[in-house]
């Protein structure tokens, strides 16, 4: 099923050309009170909502998909994990343009330099505009498998791992390229974009095998398959949650193959994913 979130918190399913609007199956939500707890509760409590949405979609008011704006399909990760170097292309293209590396040492892998987190207030959906700023710097698109994870869970073994996922989205990992850290390079506002729903777990079962790119303005920019991780999904979920508890809602970033290039203001981004779909993503015409 794919399971968008649109129009400012509304929930729909995906079929064909249409969205299926199935927002009263949040009225089945438990109510929250403070402190909230960490994650996000549609993703959390999706599998028991699931025959509640098959059962309203049926019937329920119907949306033309190109006249909705697509928000994240998450609304609350509690974080936003992301994969450093995991295409060894892409490692390749790094040590030829310190443009892309700025003098760090690419002999060292994923597993030398762990992962790292990009702030939650950077996630966007598809509906929304990525906004450029530093326009001295180069700003660049990466297009990346995103992992939402489906549970609570800690220290979960390779061969368990996908038990734990709810579904697969895209996701754009926007980057300023420089010296700084990269928590703090790719966590401006709008620099998360991920869309343009989720595909769930039962209906893309292996990830192992995906073919994706990503055009900017039509012209192809990244062209790949998620069978060159270096790191699979199982393999990121054993490493991330070796350190991390994760949380129903947390969005994992699985890394970027090679052919990042620069972004400019007004630029249309076109990514498109095997058993997912497509998005269109806009660059907004100037810098904030």
């Amino acid at each position: 099923m794919k399971i968008c979130r649109f129009n400012d918190n509304r929930i729909g399913v995906v079929q064909g050309d249409i969205v299926r609007d199935v927002s009263v199956a949040l009225t089945f939500l438990p109510n929250l009170v403070w402190p909230v707890p960490l994650g996000d509760l549609l993703i959390e409590h999706l599998p028991g909502l699931l025959p509640t949405i098959q059962r309203l979609a049926k019937s329920a008011p119907s949306l033309p998909l190109s006249e909705v704006v697509l928000n994240s399909p998450v609304a609350n990760p509690s974080k936003i994990i992301n994969a450093p170097i995991n295409y060894q292309k892409h490692i390749a293209e790094t040590k030829a343009d310190q443009d892309i590396s700025h003098g760090r040492d690419m002999t060292k892998t994923i597993s030398d330099w762990g992962l790292f987190l990009k702030a939650n207030s950077s996630l966007i959906g598809a509906g929304d505009e990525v906004v450029l700023r530093y326009p001295e710097r180069r700003i660049d698109h990466e297009i990346e498998l995103a992992v939402i994870i489906g549970k609570k869970c800690h220290q979960i073994a390779r061969d368990d791992a996908l038990g734990v996922v709810a579904g697969y989205a895209i996701g754009l990992d926007i980057t300023v390229r420089g010296p700084e850290l990269q928590s703090f390079r790719k966590s401006a506002d709008t620099f998360a974009v991920c869309g343009p729903w989720i595909v769930t777990a039962d209906e893309l079962d292996d990830p192992s095998d995906l073919d994706f790119e990503l055009q900017v303005n039509g012209e192809l920019r990244q062209s790949a398959n998620t069978a060159q991780l270096i790191y699979d999904v199982p393999k990121l979920i054993e490493y991330a949650s070796s350190m991390y508890t994760l949380y129903a809602g947390d969005i994992i970033f699985t890394g970027t193959p090679e052919g990042v290039g620069p972004l400019q203001p007004g630029d249309i981004m076109d990514c498109s994913f095997d058993r997912i779909g497509s998005m269109q993503v806009q660059v907004a015409s100037s810098y904030v």
